[in-house]
């Protein structure tokens, strides 16, 4: 395990960024390590670089820090990839590249570790759980607990995953004792929607279809019912989810366009089949039951390449 105490003695500026389109476990996480060095060495300068997050987060102290890092060009004595790779910063990993020190916290099992000093465990629930080990406990306040409390539960669909480990509670336990309002966190950043986002999730659960005998549901949305509904990929969340909850569906997938002949693609299982070696495969990555990728092609193109994949999988266990 990384000694953070250590890695932070000697610097004077430090930066912090996540992976691209962040959700909850990227803000919360890297939230919660930004206030947590800014209350333990508030002598240097810290900084955090993410796109935008969506309006739910707006609860978390000092949200409006984050900054765009495409026209930052600092030099960082030490910089923070948390909840990925350098490879998935976007317009931040030119500055880990530059940075004197990198340190990279992670729980994606595809990410082999891409720092001078590596903090990923597969096992974790979450990028949030793993900067909690990392902090000193004293130091913790109901903010710094509140960014990381929202990480974890957004990446354990609030605890029902089976990411979700006895250490996982045990975490999340010394985090609400920090008397913040939980119930009301959970209500209005993991479960409340938009009347826009019901709408949208909604059509896409009505032009759904059910491929491989039922064992798949696929859905996607274009940019013309994106453009007709005034939405953006922050209106999404819980769409797959939903997918994956149909009865006898074993793998979910629901894609958007992002540009002419491109899609983001989200990828959801019950566990039958590896999802990470799919998204893998495609050059993206995540966790056995829940992944992601880009994949050019139109929509019958993505299909195809998808479903050949996970054929292929059902294909080895016979």
């Amino acid at each position: 395990m990384i000694n953070l105490s250590k890695e932070l003695d000697s610097a004077k500026t430090i930066g912090i960024s996540g992976h691209i389109r962040p959700d909850g476990d990227c803000i919360g996480s890297t939230m919660g390590l930004f206030l947590y060095i800014k209350k333990k060495r508030p002598d240097v300068t810290v900084r955090i670089f993410l796109e935008e997050p969506a309006d739910i987060f707006n609860c978390i102290k000092n949200i409006d820090a984050i900054e765009d890092a495409k026209n930052c060009d600092e030099e960082f004595d030490v910089f923070f990839a948390v909840d990925c790779g350098k490879d998935r910063l976007g317009d931040a990993e030119k500055l880990f590249d530059s940075a004197k020190r990198t340190i990279n916290i992670d729980h994606h099992i595809s990410n082999p570790g891409t720092g001078d000093y590596n903090y990923v465990d597969p096992n974790a629930s979450s990028a949030s759980e793993l900067v909690y080990d990392l902090l000193d406990k004293e130091l913790i306040d109901e903010d710094i607990a509140k960014a990381l409390y929202i990480g974890i539960i957004h990446d354990t669909g609030v605890f029902q995953y089976s990411n979700t480990s006895p250490k996982t509670l045990r975490t999340a336990a010394e985090l609400v004792s920090f008397g913040f309002d939980f119930p009301k966190l959970i209500e209005e950043t993991f479960y409340e929607k938009t009347y826009l986002q019901t709408q949208i999730m909604g059509r896409a659960l009505l032009e759904s279809m059910l491929i491989m005998d039922g064992r798949v549901a696929v859905s996607q949305v274009d940019k013309k019912m994106m453009d007709f509904y005034r939405v953006t990929s922050k209106d999404f969340e819980g769409i797959v989810n939903q997918l994956r909850n149909i009865k006898g569906v074993e793998v979910a997938v629901f894609m958007y366009e992002t540009g002419t002949m491109e899609y983001k693609v989200s990828l959801r299982s019950g566990g039958v089949i590896d999802v990470a070696k799919i998204a893998g495969y495609f050059g993206g990555g995540g966790h056995v039951r829940a992944a992601g990728c880009n994949i050019n092609g139109n929509f019958h193109d993505v299909v195809n390449n998808i479903t050949a994949q996970i054929e292929a999988q059902y294909g080895s266990k016979k």
